[in-house]
């Protein structure tokens, strides 16, 4: 569900449209133009590809596969290779059914990973090797993160790194608005004691922190997985969180629950949510920040993804009437600056010259720096120019990418769809109304029991 909202407000249509080679004309940004890094490009024309032909098939439609278009052009012209690229709604049906008919395209870009998880296991993708491991670890914030992500088993059950991550979306955000802020005479908080400490200051002021809302029909107590995750994040090393996305340890183990109950710590409590402890699971998510906006303001704080203000009232500007900050962690814990969220992996599903070039083209400055110019990307490579992003907003979120010591991919998309979209969800609505945490995971790990 979570990834469908990203695509949802993305505006995606679902047509398929090819593109093809561009030339120097074509370009959104002229070379030489700007302070884009033009050395990493000119660098890209040692690789001669022409007469190449590079596939590339993801999920990108609408102005999104405009933009992503404008970004390999760089690469088709500085090669002379011609790179044709498809976007579909059913991307994660129609690249399984190619790969089993043995007419993959060269690259396949995945919104999530435990697919392509599944098609390395198979055989059906090829391996990056060690050198864009190593260049990984040596460029990406967190890097050794980006590469466990994308480091899945092969047909003989060893590891390899298979995906290389381009395009990420930050989750561990708190929205408020400045002028709230400043009227109450309140600060961003450097740490979750911080935050803790603001929210009781703001109840006793006789005001409310925040507002929280689980609602979304169907899928109804998704927001709260995102809630956990963070707070798992924030209270346990980074392989607890990664041994219980793979139900290693059990969702019912005590360092689960108490994440759980640290999401209640916030949810449960009738003084810190507009409309009470109550109004949480009912509220829909959509509606649940538009109480920063009142007058006078319902809460002061939400803590959502990158995505939301998408549903602010229109008329808002992000970086005036609202703004964020790093969801923090805890200064006691010593746990660094954990950063959840997503992101999209390529990778290479039909061998070729073209394509392991076109995977060398996503580690060159200019293949990031072009899209952050644009709108809706981040990227955690460290040697790109910042100044580029196309708003303060993606320049504050790239920052929290770029200060982050561990990211880590949105567990409940990782999840078995029946645990991850099913018993995850309503056992966070039956938590919010009232249940007892450690029941509550007792059942979402029976429900996880049931499907192996």
């Amino acid at each position: 569900m979570k990834s469908l909202m990203r695509s949802a407000v993305a505006a995606g249509i679902a047509a398929a449209v090819f593109a093809t080679g561009a030339t120097a004309a074509d370009l959104k940004f002229a070379p030489g133009e700007g302070d884009f890094n033009w050395e990493s490009y000119e660098a890209l024309k040692s690789m001669d590809l022409s007469g190449e032909q590079v596939t590339v098939f993801g999920p990108w439609l609408g102005p999104d596969q405009v933009v992503v278009e404008s970004v390999l052009a760089y690469f088709s012209e500085a090669t002379g290779a011609e790179v044709k690229y498809t976007g579909s709604d059913g991307f994660e049906q129609q690249i399984m059914i190619d790969a089993e008919a043995g007419s993959a395209p060269n690259i396949a870009v995945f919104p999530q990973p435990g697919l392509a998880s599944d098609m390395a296991k198979r055989g059906f993708l090829t391996p990056l090797g060690d050198e864009t491991g190593n260049w990984l670890k040596d460029n990406y914030a967190a890097g050794q993160s980006w590469v466990d992500l994308a480091t899945f088993e092969n047909e003989s059950g060893e590891d390899e790194l298979f995906g290389f991550f381009f395009k990420v979306d930050v989750k561990s955000l708190v929205w408020y608005s400045p002028e709230n802020f400043e009227d109450a005479g309140y600060e961003v908080p450097a740490s979750m004691e911080e935050l803790k400490a603001l929210t009781d200051t703001i109840v006793a002021e006789g005001e409310t922190p925040w507002c929280i809302g689980l609602g979304s029909g169907g899928a109804t107590g998704w927001p709260a997985t995102d809630w956990v995750e963070d707070m798992l994040l924030r209270t346990q090393p980074a392989d607890v969180y990664d041994q219980w996305v793979s139900n290693e340890i059990g969702f019912n183990d005590e360092r689960i629950i108490a994440a759980i109950e640290e999401f209640g710590y916030f949810a449960r409590n009738d003084d810190y949510v507009a409309g009470g402890a109550g109004a949480v699971a009912s509220t829909d998510f959509r509606d649940s920040p538009k109480g920063l906006f009142s007058s006078p303001p319902q809460c002061y704080m939400h803590r959502q993804a990158s995505f939301i203000p998408a549903f602010f009232p229109e008329e808002t500007v992000v970086g005036e009437d609202a703004d964020f900050f790093y969801f923090p962690a805890y200064a006691e814990k010593d746990l660094g600056s954990p950063v959840l969220g997503a992101g999209t992996l390529f990778a290479v599903t039909n061998e070729s010259k073209g394509a392991m070039a076109l995977i060398e083209f996503l580690k060159s400055p200019i293949a990031h720096e072009v899209w952050m110019a644009q709108e809706g990307f981040l990227t955690p490579y460290s040697g790109v120019n910042t100044d580029l992003y196309g708003s303060d907003a993606l320049r504050g979120m790239g920052e929290i990418l770029l200060g982050a010591t561990t990211f880590r991919f949105d567990g409940s998309d990782l999840m078995p769809g029946g645990v991850g979209a099913g018993s995850f969800w309503t056992g966070m609505v039956d938590y919010a109304g009232g249940k007892d945490a450690k029941e509550v995971a007792d059942a979402i790990q029976n429900s996880w029991d049931a499907l192996k």
